[in-house]
């Protein structure tokens, strides 16, 4: 585990801290955020005073998550890494994932009072943090307060029990983007995913996130499906898959990581949502080991191009097919090790802008054996998962590195140096990941120098405190006698 490695060498790297990045929220760009993606109702009950009956046994019902609960587990958020929280729709609603909404121009009172919405927005951006919801555009409640007197608005969904609103309608439109705008400057979020738009005309689309972005220029706009709107954030099922198959099983097809790359807009990277089956599921369908599953995955996750999203509760390898079983009521008291692991990765992201914004090239990739590299005129990352059964060793080239580098490994703690061939060969463990930071071979190990000088220091003046309090001892003892 990182913490292990840099326990060793110290401040030396003043890296494996899952601090947010040095600019602060104001001045990020969507490619310096990752997102915790979660449902207000699942998360954390912060008080009981708008419970209204909620049972956390309940896989259907509401189980008693609130806004006050957000704010409450802010810092089990933000210690993973995270700078963005998404909470699902907030507003007032008929079922627990905030989608059958009842009305665009109330919150949700189980989750919580608008002063306490204010209140914990308040308390992540303080924490210098960002808070986006959701804004369905259809898949509503039959009671909408707009399906009364307004029959041409809303057709019936394909599920039956939801109405879709009529997005070509203009006076549907206008309404909805009216509500949009209305929502954003009355709560301060900082950015909408639109939700269930179907097979919506773009232009109503890009004629929606203009308004809103005019009345708030720093508000991201993205979706959760495909469109060729004008998002901020690129939604690519494909991508989805992609990692599913490269990280679900050790020894995999990963011919879908050659497709992996930047992209204008930035992709969002996923391996699940709360819309598809967890992850975690299909590792266990596999018979593989979620741990050690994860751990390779997530490295993959803050490393590689784009803008990480991990869905509630993966930290704790949560399973499921479909909801509400993919939804449970979030469980705190659980192993900390994947959660370290997610902390330690995504807090070297966080602190590494070539990591968030750097270019991508993909140096191999056969069954499993992936390595690519995030480089800067900063600096250059090397960046290797062996997700197959098997130790393997790959060579990188001369070209492919430099002359006169060496690697620094950030998990395993080894160093690779340039052989006399003119390669640098990495041997890496089966379903292990690491990092390499790549340095100039000075031919000194000065971090080690610093670590050793630091522990021999404290151990003389360890040694040097127990004999003065010996000394003490015994001429206290000399002054009783």
């Amino acid at each position: 585990m990182f913490k292990k490695t840099f326990a060793a060498i110290g401040a030396a790297l003043l890296i494996g801290t899952a601090a947010l990045p040095a600019v602060s929220a104001e001045e990020r760009t969507v490619l310096d955020e990752s997102i915790y993606d979660t449902l207000v109702d699942r998360f954390f009950n912060g008080t009981t005073e708008n419970d209204q009956g909620a049972d956390p046994t309940d896989n259907y019902g509401f189980n008693g998550g609130d806004f006050a609960g957000l704010q409450e587990k802010l810092e089990y958020i933000q210690d993973m890494g995270f700078t963005v929280v998404s909470i699902g729709p907030i507003f007032e609603t008929a079922t627990y994932d905030g989608r059958a909404v009842l009305s665009y121009g109330e919150i949700e009172d189980r989750f919580g009072t608008e002063n306490e919405l204010k209140d914990m927005l308040s308390a992540y951006h303080e924490a210098d943090m960002k808070v986006y919801a959701d804004f369905p555009l259809g898949g509503v409640s039959p009671d909408h307060e707009w399906a009364s007197g307004r029959e041409n608005w809303a057709v019936p969904s394909e599920d039956g029990e939801t109405v879709d609103w009529d997005l070509g309608n203009q006076e549907v439109q206008d309404a909805l983007i009216d509500a949009a705008v209305t929502f954003v400057a009355e709560t301060g979020i900082d950015g909408v995913r639109l939700t269930s738009f179907g097979d919506a005309d773009p232009a109503f689309l890009d004629r929606m996130i203009g308004a809103l972005k005019e009345a708030t220029p720093s508000l991201t706009v993205f979706s959760d499906a495909p469109s060729e709107a004008d998002f901020d954030l690129k939604y690519d099922p494909a991508v989805m898959e992609a990692l599913r198959s490269a990280f679900v099983e050790m020894d995999p097809d990963s011919s879908g990581m050659s497709e992996i790359g930047m992209t204008d807009p930035p992709s969002l990277m996923f391996f699940d949502d709360l819309n598809t089956i967890r992850f975690t599921t299909e590792m266990v369908d596999r018979k593989m080991f979620p741990p050690t599953r994860w751990n390779v995955a997530a490295t993959a996750l803050f490393t590689l191009p784009g803008v990480p999203v991990m869905t509630y509760g993966s930290e704790i390898a949560v399973t499921g097919t479909e909801a509400p079983g993919t939804h449970p009521l979030h469980n705190f008291k659980t192993d900390e090790e994947l959660k370290d692991h997610i902390t330690d990765v995504n807090g070297v992201r966080n602190q590494s802008e070539t990591l968030r914004t750097g270019d991508f090239e993909l140096l191999h990739n056969e069954d499993g054996l992936i390595v690519y590299e995030r480089s800067s005129d900063k600096e250059s990352w090397i960046i290797v998962l062996n997700n197959t059964s098997e130790t393997q060793r790959v060579d990188l080239t001369a070209e492919q590195i430099g002359e006169g580098k060496r690697l620094r490994a950030l998990i395993d703690n080894n160093l690779v140096s340039q052989a006399d061939s003119g390669e640098y060969r990495i041997v890496l463990d089966r379903e292990a990941a690491d990092l390499f930071i790549v340095e100039e071979d000075t031919g000194l190990n000065i971090p080690y120098i610093i670590a050793a000088i630091i522990v021999y220091t404290t151990f003389i003046g360890f040694i040097y405190m127990v004999w003065k309090k010996g000394k003490q001892r015994a001429k206290d003892e000399k002054a009783k006698a």
